[in-house]
């Protein structure tokens, strides 16, 4: 393709847009309200599913040994256990930091009343998974191992974890699917427009021998920079509100940040400005091309 035909084609796409200047907004700004609501959407879930993974850390399953157990055997099931794929950390807890534990947190001044460690046989691993969804799989292994007397875990815990990752993937694609169906719509109405009021220019170009390609580029540049100034628009918008809510909750509610913790403006617009970018422009050029090889019949 010419450099002529290239920069024909990029100014016939931008005056389209200003030809249709009452549709173009239109489209413009729904196209910014949708990725506005994906934006919006994307950082609460981001830091939702953040949330869940830091909990998901602290959960653990914990494996108690039978009093025979030889200090080999316990160590043997600590290396076969730490090269599982679901398993993240496993933490070995001797006979004096179990009772040691106990001291600290249960008994207090009371533990002076016992004159040796009654946790004895208490030593055990604390396992921490990678992904809970696999607790019941690795429970079910460790209590078919020999030496193996007891597997504390919380199912509970898992499948409430678990369950909370499966409804946000769902609620996260049905509104994306929404959203772009929205957008798409309105992109074809704005260029269904554009062509035809141009229809009888275009009958003319292409009596005068003018090429598929160059008639319709126009319509398609159109839309996808309808569509890349529709993305641009919320970015910025949704950067100056997540960082003064970052402000606002950190200000108003010291004590909850200090539990949970919130993604910062960086780790979610590295994820978000080009994925906007992308949706932005890939809906407008969908949106337009279908439109073109529908209506445009020259």
């Amino acid at each position: 393709m010419k450099i002529s035909t290239l920069f024909y084609t990029l100014k016939q796409g931008f005056k389209s847009i200003f030809r249709n200047k009452w549709f173009s907004l239109a489209s413009i700004a729904t196209i910014s309200a949708c990725l506005f609501m994906f934006g919006l959407f994307y950082a609460i879930v981001m830091n939702v599913q953040h949330s869940v993974r830091v909990m998901e850390e602290d959960v653990c399953v914990t494996v108690f040994f039978y009093e025979d157990t030889t200090d080999a055997r316990v160590a043997e099931i600590g290396d076969l256990v730490r090269v599982r794929p679901e398993v993240s950390n496993v933490v070995f807890v001797s006979r004096e930091e179990a009772w040691q534990w106990a001291k600290d947190n249960i008994l207090h001044e009371y533990a002076d009343g016992f004159p040796t460690n009654p946790l004895e046989h208490h030593q055990n691993y604390k396992i921490y998974l990678s992904d809970v969804s696999m607790q019941d799989a690795l429970v079910t292994y460790l209590q078919s191992m020999e030496g193996v007397r007891l597997v504390n875990y919380s199912p509970l815990t898992a499948s409430t974890l678990s369950g909370v990752n499966l409804v946000i993937a769902y609620v996260s694609l049905g509104i994306i699917v929404i959203l772009l169906a929205v957008s798409i719509f309105l992109i074809s109405n704005t260029v269904t427009i554009g062509i035809s009021v141009r229809q009888e220019e275009i009958s003319i170009m292409k009596y005068v021998g003018a090429t598929d390609f160059f008639v319709r580029a126009p319509f398609i540049i159109e839309g996808m920079l309808i569509g890349a100034i529709g993305a641009l628009i919320p970015l910025e918008l949704i950067y100056l509100i997540y960082n003064k809510a970052l402000t606002y909750v950190g200000g108003l509610f010291p004590n909850m940040t200090q539990k949970i913790s919130f993604l910062s403006a960086s780790e979610i617009f590295s994820v978000l400005i080009p994925v906007s970018l992308i949706l932005g422009i890939g809906i407008g050029f969908f949106g337009s091309f279908n439109t073109v090889r529908k209506h445009l019949r020259v």
